[in-house]
């Protein structure tokens, strides 16, 4: 999708959004500096392919850190104007970046909804140039690392879906990486395969596997108790997921810290500390010197944060939907 976003025409309309949101009250009033930026970035891709450098003159760079908005930001202007027009038969309508999925209501007429589905398949593509593959109505698909399937009763039971080329490279134990990185990984993996799954046989089979292809380099001994203890916490999270405990602490008020960056010494790691305003206002700070080793010895605040997390895919739909694409 990035590449076939022609930049002169993303810079038009993005710019256009830029200016028109940003006149809003209470905005902040850097308008023209960030459509500058916009421009610099999108028009400056440089790539080196073997001893030769190239500028980018179209389509969106694959690696630059703005790709992936502007490409949502980008379609979605199409999205508001065409979507709403389908509401009568497109019931749940989702889009990651180039990924669509969507539950599609057909009409009683077969005739009439294949002809319906048709037009909308021609909507998505009319959106410059930009050209969506769309697969054929079914009551099963794959959706990013999902696979669902509607069952006659409109319930969507739903899987871990896993590419056939996928090699399972994980980490190996000789890695330098610290010590606890494989049990972040047999967390995360078990927290991840026991909320996308519906059916416990399917968890137990896709744990199973993991444990199986984690066992080419680490030992049973090391991986058998971390299992058992991802198993349990992922099960403590899930049954408590929406209580008031699980609810993150507040932010502390930002207008209380300063944040001190020192710049990067021969001698020194990057170190970036924040004090406690009266700490560092009451404390005298000595930075180390070029020629001195010594980290500073005070103790930093930190602030928890958590991103909110996507509990269900879809939910609340109250009749029964015929096919997911």
């Amino acid at each position: 999708m990035y590449t076939n976003i022609k930049t002169d025409v993303a810079l038009t309309i993005i710019s256009q959004l830029i200016h028109q949101e940003l006149r809003k009250p209470q905005q902040p009033s850097y308008t023209e500096a960030l459509v500058s930026a916009i421009h610099i970035v999108s028009t400056n891709s440089i790539v080196k392919f073997g001893d030769t450098y190239w500028r980018q003159i179209s389509g969106t760079g694959m690696g630059i850190a703005p790709a992936p908005p502007w490409a949502t930001i980008f379609y979605a202007l199409h999205e508001q104007h065409f979507i709403p027009k389908w509401s009568t038969h497109l019931i749940f309508y989702n889009r990651f970046i180039n990924n669509i999925i969507g539950i599609w209501l057909p009409h009683p007429d077969m005739a009439i909804d294949t002809s319906l589905w048709s037009t909308f398949c021609t909507d998505l593509q009319q959106w410059h140039g930009l050209e969506w593959t769309v697969s054929p109505l079914s009551t099963r698909c794959n959706f990013l690392d999902l696979a669902l399937t509607l069952t006659p009763t409109g319930k969507i039971d739903t899987n871990l879906f896993e590419k056939s080329q996928n090699l399972y490279l994980y980490i190996p134990p000789g890695s330098a990486h610290p010590k606890g990185m494989i049990k972040g990984l047999i967390f995360g993996n078990a927290l991840r395969i026991m909320r996308l799954c519906s059916h416990d046989n399917d968890v137990s089979t896709h744990l199973t596997n993991f444990k199986t292809r984690l066992a080419r380099g680490y030992p049973l001994s090391l991986l058998k108790p971390l299992f058992l203890q991802a198993i349990q916490h992922a099960k403590t999270f899930i049954r408590n997921q929406g209580r008031d405990h699980m609810t993150p602490p507040p932010l502390h008020n930002t207008s209380t810290k300063i944040f001190l960056h020192l710049e990067l010494r021969t001698l020194n790691p990057r170190l970036s500390i924040a004090f406690g305003r009266n700490m560092f206002l009451s404390q005298k700070v000595n930075p180390p010197c070029e020629t001195c080793a010594t980290p500073l010895k005070r103790r930093s605040i930190l602030t928890a944060s958590q991103s909110p997390t996507v509990d269900h895919l879809i939910s609340g739909i109250g009749f029964r939907p015929r096919y997911i694409w």
